[in-house]
């Protein structure tokens, strides 16, 4: 697999796998992400999910920056707590600068998935591969409910911070909006994974759509935005309507979105 990757991330994956098969904490090394849905290219991040011997995950998740610094000259590094995953330690490597996202899991935690890895290095090939091949694979996918009852307090927000004239506030809940709600449910329209917007631009139809929910820094161009925003979500929700729809919406709204 590496020898079909850009040549800065097949040169970090070999260092990694030669670091991984000398510590026997490690039984194997998983790649998810484009590489296992394609797109894979010298702009790419790496997503990588070590998979650690039970007996030694404790000891290596409280060590995980140590360790990912002997893969390679980590910059910096934090965890994934603001995504809901702990286990994610995401790393800037150098001086030629590569995103490494390091997924650190038990073995045992391999039968519960949200995509089928591709085995990068294992000690058992055979075994890994056999864990994933009887894996649950389920991608997290948001609920119509889950949508509404999100929606019409997050696009409220935007509209307060308007009227107040604090329009980056209102700009940054727009593309909040449009990663969390719109461009999933847009994904969901088209049949695929509800992945925010990544790579939503090379869809086109629908998903052009989008253009109209950006903002400029004004008040009209917040307003417009706002507006696209509540007829884009309205619309993509009658696709798979909630089973309650939120009581006086886009009625009660419509009068923080006015222009004068």
């Amino acid at each position: 697999m590496t020898s079909t990757l850009p040549s800065q991330h097949a040169a970090f994956l070999e260092r990694l796998v030669d670091k991984m098969r000398q510590d026997d904490r490690f039984e194997a090394l998983l790649a998810g992400g484009s590489m296992v849905h394609g797109g894979f290219d010298e702009l790419s991040d790496l997503d990588l999910v070590p998979v650690v011997r039970d007996d030694a995950y404790a000891q290596v998740t409280t060590q995980k920056r140590a360790v990912a610094e002997r893969f390679g000259d980590l910059l910096a590094a934090f965890t994934g707590e603001h995504v809901g995953e702990p286990r994610l330690l995401i790393c800037l490597y150098g001086p030629e600068l590569l995103h490494v996202d390091l997924k650190f899991v038990a073995r045992s935690a391999l039968t519960q998935l949200v995509e089928r890895p591709v085995v990068q290095w294992a000690r058992h090939a055979a075994a890994i591969e056999a864990i994933l091949d009887s894996a649950a694979i389920v991608w997290p996918e948001r609920s119509p409910d889950w949508f509404e009852e999100r929606a019409w307090i997050w696009l409220h927000y935007g509209a307060t911070k308007l009227q107040r004239g604090e329009l980056f506030e209102a700009m940054g809940m727009i593309a909040f909006f449009r990663e969390q709600v719109l461009g999933p449910m847009l994904n969901r329209r088209l049949g695929r994974p509800q992945r925010g917007v990544r790579k939503i631009e090379q869809m086109g139809g629908e998903a052009d759509k989008l253009r109209a929910v950006v903002a400029d820094h004004s008040k009209e161009g917040v307003t417009s935005a706002l507006r696209n925003a509540v007829r884009l979500y309205v619309e993509l929700r009658s696709d798979e309507p909630p089973a309650v729809g939120t009581r006086g919406m886009p009625e009660l709204l419509m009068p923080f979105l006015r222009t004068d």
